[in-house]
């Protein structure tokens, strides 16, 4: 009897190391995050301007087209201005048709500004809007020249972030125990991949699908460790937990409290109920099929909230398996094609008001650039709708991660036996949840809505660097035969099932709270 008490005491001390040993790797991630959103917050108050790095390209073909669909809009501004006599709007607009009919980039490119500086002295309102919309579209895609992607100044830009992730990194490894000098080695060749990733996901026919960076980070990966195989020295750099946890953290900094009520009540309401709903319904489906709590807890998630950010929260919460993560945001990714399709295509057939088609958009497509798209194919209020549902949706990613990450640990106790104390639930949940919301109710509360608008775009360009980072590893460390037909396709057909009811239970509230049915219908502007 006493040798199984030492066994016993013995095993409950591994298990504690280990999970201490996690704690302290987790609070490196909070301060790794912590250290980048001050180091933003410090740029902006010593009004230091930090042009991050741009991946946004747009092939001649694809700028063609955008210059033949922009033609009549022009036509029609110049027509319009004349009989308004708006003088100056129709000088420039002239000169923008001038130049699209040349069909020279850099001249439209130059022509369209001059269109977009002049609208903003239009005295119509509608032409203020309609002629800075033209503007925008064909200056935006005139500059997106690949060449300019390659520049050396962008080159630069990407490689400070580079070596800034690279110092961060580095020191956090070698506080939790990994060799400093093979990272500093090793860490290069992976942020190439993750750049390169961006640059692949840049391309805006590629953004217009929904095909985001994390597909791309993930095939790069999974192309060198299945085809080319993973040297020995790279894997000191492939430290998937780490970036993703500290990407979680930056992520907190843009999650705001007060963005929340923005949307509305009947955005809020939606939300709520379409998130609790499909969530519980997705997981009772997986666990029905027999797939595991921790991969039906990812999959409900996505599917629920907003798909690939929605699935890397939960995944950090209940210390998920990077494999299944894999799977499920390629599923979310390539289940959004199709739909971002057809939806619209059905709200057009059936007649759908457009309120009513954009919250059922916003409800259903799982990525917030899908919504995009999609709503902008019905009308710019269904965009405007759609748009406000799902930034309601993606506003509770912070709620489901604590409370996930909660769940997770009651779990975890219940399955070793042991009582869920507030000492051991405090040991066990997950710290960069804490960091995520610390993050999230600085930028809510403390912070000036200046210093929150200006750190938005830099801390957004740099958290995505550390995501892309993370995929990246997930596929280097991934055989492709492992995601392909992962579990006999059981979790596929959870997802798929829930979707189904999360586009009739969407369409249903759409109904309900933006058709006037409960409610009088809102007013978009």
């Amino acid at each position: 009897m006493a040798t199984v008490g030492v066994t016993e005491d013995r095993r409950a001390s591994v298990l504690y190391e280990t999970e201490e040993w996690d704690a302290i790797a987790d609070w490196l991630t909070v301060l790794s995050g912590f250290l980048i959103v001050m180091l933003a917050i410090y740029l902006f108050h010593a009004d230091i301007k930090v042009e991050m790095p741009t991946f946004r390209w747009v092939t001649d073909g694809a700028f063609a087209s955008t210059v033949a669909s922009s033609q009549p809009a022009v036509e029609k501004l110049i027509k319009e201005g004349e009989a308004k006599r708006e003088t100056a709007l129709v000088a420039a607009a002239q000169a923008l048709k001038t130049a699209l009919d040349s069909g020279d980039r850099a001249a439209i490119g130059t022509a369209a500004k001059k269109l977009g500086d002049s609208a903003k002295g239009a005295k119509d309102a509608g032409h203020v809007k309609s002629a800075g919309q033209v503007a925008r579209t064909l200056n935006g895609q005139a500059q997106a020249v690949v060449g300019k992607v390659f520049s050396a100044d962008n080159l630069l830009r990407s490689a400070v972030v580079g070596f800034s992730c690279l110092i961060i990194g580095a020191m956090s490894i070698a506080l939790i125990g990994g060799h400093f000098v093979k990272y500093l080695v090793a860490f290069p060749t992976v942020f190439a991949l993750a750049w390169l990733a961006q640059i692949i996901a840049g391309n805006a026919t590629l953004h217009y699908w929904g095909l985001e960076y994390v597909v791309f980070a993930l095939l790069l990966g999974l192309f060198i460790s299945n085809v080319i195989g993973v040297p020995t020295w790279l894997m000191e750099a492939v430290k998937t937990e780490y970036y993703i946890k500290t990407g979680l953290v930056i992520l907190g900094a843009g999650m705001l409290f007060f963005e929340i009520l923005r949307a509305g009540a009947l955005g809020i309401i939606q939300a709520l109920l379409v998130v609790t709903v499909v969530w519980y319904v997705c997981f009772w489906l997986a666990r029905r099929l027999g797939v595991d709590d921790g991969f039906a807890a990812m999959l409900s998630t996505a599917v629920s909230i907003c798909g690939v950010s929605a699935a890397i929260a939960a995944y950090g919460a209940i210390q998920g398996d990077r494999k299944k993560l894999s799977y499920v945001t390629s599923l979310v990714l390539i289940v959004a094609v199709p739909m971002m399709i057809l939806e619209p295509w059905i709200a057009k057939i059936v007649g759908l008001p457009d309120l009513v088609a954009g919250a059922w958009l916003g409800g259903t497509l799982d990525t917030s650039a899908s919504v995009v798209a999609a709503g902008g194919l019905v009308s710019e209020s269904a965009l405007k709708v759609g748009t406000i549902v799902k930034f309601s949706q993606n506003a509770l990613i912070g709620v489901a991660a604590f409370l996930l990450a909660f769940w997770w640990v009651i779990k975890k106790g219940a399955r070793t036996g042991q009582r869920p104390s507030p000492v051991l639930i405090w040991r066990r949940f997950p710290k960069f949840v804490l960091g995520f919301l610390i993050a999230s109710s600085v930028f809510s509360f403390l912070l000036e809505a200046e210093v929150v608008d200006a750190t938005k775009g830099l801390l957004a360009s740099v958290r995505t660097f550390w995501f892309a980072l993370a995929f990246v590893c997930i596929g280097l460390e991934t055989r492709f035969t492992d995601l392909v037909g992962m579990e006999g396709g059981r979790p596929a057909m959870a997802f798929l099932g829930a979707q189904l009811v999360n586009i009739v239970w969407a369409l249903i509230l759409a109904y309900l709270l933006f058709g006037g049915v409960l409610f009088p219908a809102p007013t978009i502007g």
